[in-house]
C-alpha cells in the first residue's frame, strides 16, 4: 500500500493506537526522512500493544482455569 497523504498515514498510525505524541515524533521523522527512528517509534510502539495482549492473555488464562475447575467439581469454599 502507498500513503498518497500525510492524512493517511496520521489515520493508520491512530489506528494502530498511537497517541498524539508518538504521531508527532514519526511524522517529525518522517519529514526528516529518518526512516531509522520511524522503525524505532513503530517498534516501540507494537511492543506496548504486545506487552497489553500478553497481560490479557494472563487474565483469560485464569478465567479458563477457574472455568475448568467449576466442570470438574473443584471448588471447595
Amino acid at each position: 500500500m502507498v500513503y498518497n497523504s500525510k492524512e493517511a498515514v496520521i489515520q493508520n498510525l491512530k489506528d494502530a493506537g498511537c497517541n498524539q505524541d508518538t504521531i508527532d515524533r514519526f511524522m517529525e521523522s518522517l519529514k526528516n526522512g529518518a526512516s531509522k527512528e520511524q522503525l524505532q517509534i513503530l517498534s516501540q510502539h507494537r511492543q506496548k500493544l504486545l506487552d497489553k495482549v500478553h497481560i490479557e492473555q494472563k487474565r483469560i488464562d485464569c478465567l479458563d482455569y477457574l472455568v475448568y475447575q467449576i466442570k470438574q467439581h473443584k471448588i471447595a469454599i
